[in-house]
């Protein structure tokens, strides 16, 4: 979908003229960041400090803005054909065997690479996602806003709750009071959050991930690129 753009002289202007390759911008450290946390650096399920957090996070942020700003090319339909490849040729069976591998284990540090790969199928299945919701029309400005949303909820601490409230390994009325393993919220609260805690911490980023989804940045971006009313929106 294209537009007619008068002539702007803010920067929103500049990246919209370069956008068939501004993709690339985001996608090197992407790659980068991905290949110093799966490849360089070991397995580590608890997260130090927010500095390490938002390390650790930085790979999915640009992963997601690699994708909003991806062209919506004609081969469209074959990239999702290869990613459904990828995932059964390599992510699916790379998972199980690390399972496998843990369940042969008993050493105490046997979790931390099915955790780390858990993470990494996580984060594949919102950018395929996205990628769809691209490559089908989606506008740069709603494919940001879905992915930034997706990565509030992913950190909310949702599964670490159902996780406590579902797991079959805790005897009749012994569930833990604190999620000890829950270091993304650990690293914000302080300490182990107690599970209404843990609640208000899901709510506060699922409110934030609904207001993220309504906010009107596509109108806004329309203003800053004078985008005439009567034109299609910019793409």
């Amino acid at each position: 979908m294209t537009a007619t753009v008068t002539e702007s002289p803010s920067w929103i202007g500049a990246l919209y003229r370069r956008r068939r390759w501004l993709w690339l911008v985001a996608a090197v450290p992407a790659v980068v960041t991905t290949l110093l946390i799966m490849v360089v650096l070991p397995p580590d399920q608890t997260l130090d400090n927010i500095g390490d957090w938002a390390f650790k996070l930085c790979p999915f942020l640009f992963a997601v803005l690699t994708v909003s700003l991806f062209p919506r090319v004609k081969y469209g339909p074959a990239l999702i054909v290869f990613a459904v490849f990828v995932y059964m040729s390599y992510l699916d069976t790379e998972l199980v065997m690390r399972v496998q591998a843990f369940a042969r284990s008993t050493a105490d540090d046997a979790f931390q690479p099915v955790y780390q790969f858990e993470l990494f199928v996580t984060t594949f299945i919102v950018l395929f996602a996205l990628l769809a919701y691209r490559l089908g029309g989606g506008r740069t400005v709603n494919v940001l806003k879905a992915g930034v949303a997706s990565i509030l909820v992913v950190v909310s601490g949702v599964n670490d709750l159902t996780f406590w409230a579902l797991n079959d390994v805790w005897a009749a009325g012994t569930k833990p009071v604190e999620l000890k393993w829950a270091s993304h919220m650990i690293v914000f609260l302080g300490g182990p959050p107690s599970v209404p805690a843990a609640v208000a911490f899901m709510v506060v980023h699922l409110v934030l991930a609904a207001i993220v989804v309504a906010l009107p940045v596509g109108r806004w971006v329309n203003r800053a690129l004078r985008v005439p009313a009567s034109s299609p929106e910019a793409s």
